[in-house]
């Protein structure tokens, strides 16, 4: 059995789904034009805190919160015309989640090159955790 490198699955996903550089994110978050999706875990949340006005999708849920035939739809993603441009801690579980959404029919998804990270960077407002 060969098995596929998760590396490979992610550069893959990336030539076929859009990428955003952070400054662009967040500018299209500022202008109401993009939404955007913090698929981290709550631990995450927890520990590095949060990027003000993103919606939290854990990566378990989101294709169930996306599709809206299914019994666990979240309504903040009803929005067929709205952009939502996915992040996880660095990039890769974002570039595989982008691409399972495009898959799913989702055209107007992305996600952040560098994840979190880039977006706090990148000057992104960051509400602290809860201690």
């Amino acid at each position: 059995m060969k098995i596929t490198p998760v590396e490979q699955l992610v550069d893959q996903a990336n030539r076929e789904i859009a990428v955003l550089e952070p400054k662009d994110a967040l500018e299209q978050q500022e202008a109401g034009d993009a939404v955007l999706v913090d698929i981290r875990d709550v631990r995450e949340l927890d520990r590095e805190g949060k990027i003000t006005d993103a919606v939290h999708a854990p990566r378990g849920m989101l294709e169930f919160w996306f599709d809206p035939t299914s019994k666990y739809h979240r309504e903040v993603f009803a929005d067929q015309d709205k952009n939502y441009v996915l992040f996880c801690a660095m990039g890769w579980r974002a570039a595989l989640a982008t691409k399972t959404l495009k898959d799913m029919g989702f055209e107007n998804v992305a996600h952040v090159d560098g994840g979190f990270a880039a977006l706090k960077e990148a000057g992104a407002e960051i509400s602290e955790p809860e201690k």
